[in-house]
């Protein structure tokens, strides 16, 4: 110790040992400098810092070892040889570049021992050799045991230095610090190491011409250091900036990518090995980083994908295209799966693969939405391509978009023709080409077409239809867009138009004969009777009723009937001429109309009906000559109105009917008797029923297979005060006619209700209506306001129909009956089998009861075709769940009939004839 004293104490030049001191304080702690910038490298760049900290930092530290000797005077001359001073510089360069390469590369645990001993012994060794250089004149004798100390406290100072670094993880203030250790440690190994020397005058040394001076080693030495290390700190800390804020760029980078939870994004190494992992990929897949970092991204797939090598596949393509997109199914940590849109790209550090970046999103809600558009697409396509209409679809410059396959076929356009920027009218003049060729006049057929189209749809008219040269007919739908484009659709009406044409004709005309029915004629004689006025002309209004119609049907049945009226209505049609019309008004009923000015042009038609309905007709080798009455009203002495005329028409028809010798009767008010008094009794009926004069009659209904009361039906009757009791076949016709049923029918309504609520609660009480009522009164508001009246249950009320109420106006009758239904009144067809149109009417309507008309059951004990009508009207209603009953039943076989065959109720005399309900009071508390 004491060697070392005096050593520092008076061998040394206390400026140079200071100077030394401040130039090694600077070069460990550039070294160091040197060192973390290369830590925070990798590739060449670290290569680079590397070399520089040796050079640098190696140089600086000989060039303090050397200061220090040239601060060194033992108090003789001494010199420095060359080639042991060079030695030395490169044993410093070495150990400081081992250190270095130590440090940044080895791990942790291991670094700081490596490079404080490279670095230490480097030291040592350098110091050591250099001394080997030193030339004195004499010997150098060295003391062991400092040479051993000196060692020892280079090598642990250099540990203690390097530990201070932290891995270069460390504060300015440690790296200050280490620096600070590593001068200490040189420091105390150069005076520890000059402690143990020892120069021994008079020895064999000698100093050589060559060895460098002090004065010129000491400029070099410090020009260079200076220079070697302002340089290299210059450069350490603009690459210390720069890689401060690379730093806080990546450190920002990394806060963007942690804060994208949206997106899975990481790192691949070249191998697929997870490198990084940020916030959205734990959010999008379930693993942590530390879960999945060194985990190969294979796992996201699929067994199946894995074992076809998909994954690997994938980062090939992306290594050979730049970039590789995909979608596919991939799956979380806890098994469950997502549909994934997946980007990888390589990465590339000075052109050396260093990796992938992956994005992966989330799309299984796109995909779904995508999936279901795409079906909603196909589905449209689908329907598109298989409508019955053609649909085209224009935009605001007159060019298709789209059109499907019925478009082209409507209008016989070449496969693949017709195609989306096509402009209308180039499609418009294709189809004029393809019906009529090349030439002027299909381009003016085509211009035509494309104008009048464009001047309908422009104009707000919805619909146009064309006619092709096929005879088909078009129906163009017109949808204007918004935007100024549009959306036709065409329907080939062709059929549609003929069925309306012969609906149309039906409805105007009868069915078996084809002539005009009742509305046409109606319309007719209105419209003849209108030009009559106006040009002051006569109209003949002429009533047909064929006179041996029945006996046709009877004897030779309904087909023979069909036959005399289908061939009298061609006959009648071939004779006509113009103003002249010929109508069937139902049965064997019809009508005619003649407008005329002179009497010889009606004689002249009336003649050629009577020769038309008495020639001679063969059917099945039977000769039949149906024959005809005839009646005549004209305009304007027999009327003024249609329904006047027609009803005069009739009187005289009746009156021909009648008369011997007469087919053909013209009104004549004087001889129609009849007809005035059906005014008076018109007349009386007004005042009946404030006179009191009206009354009803109640006849039992009861039930075939009990025999229990049922209900009842109400029947009018009429107290005239000069003729007595009148029919109501005599006057119910009249009271329709004149249009007194509809007070009647209501005050008969309102009494039978009335009466009909002190009854037991299970028995009904059955109300006729009226085809009058029907037609001009609402109906079903009456009913609905007379039951509230009364307090009469609408389960308890049964009103019948025939069905010449339902055939004078199908539809308003239609109408009220469902109104009545749905009040919870029953609805019964009465006189069932009468009419022309039964069975139809039973489709048509909602009926809850069927009345079997008496006539049936008059002819019954005698008539096999009467129980077979019987057996197929009661059929008729069990297979539509329809209830009978008969009428007129007055002896006990036709009850039995009625029973084998299963009528449900009946009525009659044999059950007791009609009278006052007072008269049926005890029947009524008493019927089991």
């Amino acid at each position: 110790m004491f060697a070392i004293v005096y050593c520092l104490t008076y061998q040394h030049d206390w400026t140079l040992v200071l100077l030394a001191g401040a130039l090694c304080l600077a070069s460990n702690l550039g070294t160091i400098l040197f060192l973390r910038s290369a830590g925070r490298s990798k590739g060449m760049p670290r290569w680079i810092w590397l070399c520089v900290a040796g050079a640098a930092g190696g140089f600086g530290i000989w060039s303090t070892h050397f200061v220090a000797m040239l601060a060194y005077d033992p108090g003789i001359v001494v010199g420095y040889g060359r080639d042991p001073t060079l030695i030395s510089l490169g044993a410093a360069f070495t150990s400081t570049f081992v250190a270095g390469l130590a440090a940044v590369s080895l791990p942790p645990s291991q670094s700081n021992i490596a490079a404080g001993l490279a670095f230490g012994v480097g030291v040592a060794a350098m110091h050591f050799i250099g001394m080997a250089g030193l030339q004195v004149p004499g010997t150098i004798v060295w003391d062991q045991r400092l040479v051993v100390v000196a060692l020892v406290i280079s090598v642990a100072m250099a540990i203690w230095g390097y530990t201070l670094t932290r891995n270069w993880k460390g504060t300015n203030r440690s790296i200050l610090a280490a620096a600070s250790v590593l001068s200490l440690g040189i420091v105390l190994m150069h005076f520890t190491a000059m402690g143990a020397l020892t120069i021994v005058e008079g020895g064999p040394g000698t100093i050589e011409p060559q060895a460098l001076s002090k004065s010129v080693l000491l400029v070099t030495i410090l020009v260079v250091s200076i220079s070697m290390l302002a340089s290299g700190m210059s450069a350490s800390i603009i690459a210390f900036r720069a890689a401060k804020q690379a730093s806080a760029s990546e450190t920002r980078f990394e806060l963007l990518l942690q804060g994208v939870t949206d997106y899975a994004i990481y790192m691949l190494d070249p191998a697929g090995v997870v490198t990084n992992w940020n916030v959205g990929a734990e959010r999008a897949k379930g693993y942590s980083a530390a879960d999945i970092v060194g985990q190969n991204f294979a796992r996201f797939y699929s067994e199946e994908d894995q074992r076809n090598g998909l994954p690997q596949r994938a980062l090939e393509a992306a290594l050979a295209n730049g970039r590789h997109e995909a979608e596919g199914m991939r799956f979380r940590k806890d098994g469950s799966s997502f549909w994934a849109h997946v980007v990888i790209q390589p990465v590339y550090d000075d052109g050396r693969l260093i990796g992938y970046v992956k994005i992966t999103r989330d799309i299984t809600q796109a995909k779904i939405d995508g999936d279901r558009i795409k079906e909603v697409s196909r589905n449209l396509d689908l329907a598109l391509e298989n409508m019955s209409q053609g649909i085209s679809m224009f935009d605001r410059n007159e060019r298709l978009i789209l059109a499907n396959a019925r478009y082209s076929q409507l209008f016989g356009f070449p496969e693949n023709f017709i195609r989306p920027g096509l402009a209308y009218y180039e499609i418009v003049r294709n189809g004029y080409q393809i019906a009529f060729g090349d030439g002027e006049a299909t381009e003016a057929r085509a211009t035509d077409h494309y104008r009048r189209h464009m001047a309908t749809m422009r104009s707000g008219q919805k619909t146009l239809v064309h006619q092709t040269t096929g005879g088909r007919s078009i129906l163009a739908t017109f949808n204007v867009l918004a935007d100024g484009g549009w959306v036709t659709t065409f329907e080939d009406i062709t059929e549609r138009l003929a069925r309306e044409e012969k609906i149309a004709f039906m409805a105007k005309h009868d069915a078996l004969t084809g002539l005009p029915n009742r509305p046409t004629f109606n319309d007719y004689l209105s419209h003849q009777l209108t030009i009559a006025k106006r040009l002051s002309a006569k109209v003949a209004v002429i009533g047909i009723d064929l006179d041996k119609f029945k006996e046709i049907n009877d004897q030779m049945g309904h087909v023979a009937g069909d036959f005399v009226l289908s061939t009298l209505a061609a006959r009648l049609n071939g004779i006509l001429r113009d103003e002249e019309l010929v109508a069937r008004l139902g049965g064997d009923e019809f009508a005619a109309v003649k407008r005329f000015g002179d009497r010889a042009e009606l004689d002249d038609f009336v003649a050629r009906l009577e020769a038309a309905l008495t020639e001679k007709m063969e059917f099945e080798e039977h000769h039949i000559v149906p024959g005809a009455s005839v009646g005549v009203a004209l305009y304007p002495d027999a009327g003024e109105d249609a329904e006047t005329l027609l009803a005069n028409a009739d009187l005289a028809m009746y009156r021909a009917k009648h008369e011997v010798g007469h087919n053909v009767c013209f009104y004549d008010e004087s001889m129609d008797e009849v007809s005035r008094d059906r005014r008076r009794l018109a007349r009386d009926l007004w005042a009946a029923i404030e006179r009191d004069q009206m009354y009803l009659h109640y006849q039992v209904q009861k039930s075939v297979a009990t025999g229990k009361t049922t209900g009842y039906e109400v029947l009018l009757r009429w107290n005239h005060p000069e003729r007595g009791n009148i029919p109501p076949a005599d006057f119910i016709p009249i009271a329709e006619e004149c249009g007194a049923i509809v007070p009647i029918g209501e005050w008969v309504l309102r009494e039978a209700c009335r009466e009909a609520v002190s009854w037991k609660d299970d028995v009904k009480i059955a109300v006729n209506i009226s085809p009058i009522q029907i037609a001009h009164a609402n109906i079903a508001e009456l009913v609905r306001s007379i039951l509230e009246e009364t307090g009469l249950p609408a389960s308890r009320l049964e009103l019948e129909i025939t069905e010449s109420s339902i055939i004078v106006d199908k539809s308003k009758a239609l109408v009220a009956m469902r109104a009545l239904k749905q009040q919870g009144v029953a609805i019964a067809i009465d006189d069932f089998g009468t009419g022309y149109s039964s069975l139809e009417t039973l489709r048509s309507f909602p009926f809850d009861k069927i009345k079997l008309d008496r006539s049936f059951m008059n002819e019954v004990e005698t008539s096999q075709q009467a129980k077979a009508v019987i057996r197929s009207i009661l059929a008729l209603g069990r297979g539509l769940s329809i209830p009978v009953l008969a009428e007129g039943v007055e002896t006990l076989s036709q009850l039995e009939l009625l029973t084998s065959e299963g009528c449900d109720e009946a009525q009659g005399y044999y059950f007791g004839r009609p009278a006052r309900m007072e008269k049926q009071a005890a029947a009524l508390n008493t019927a089991a």
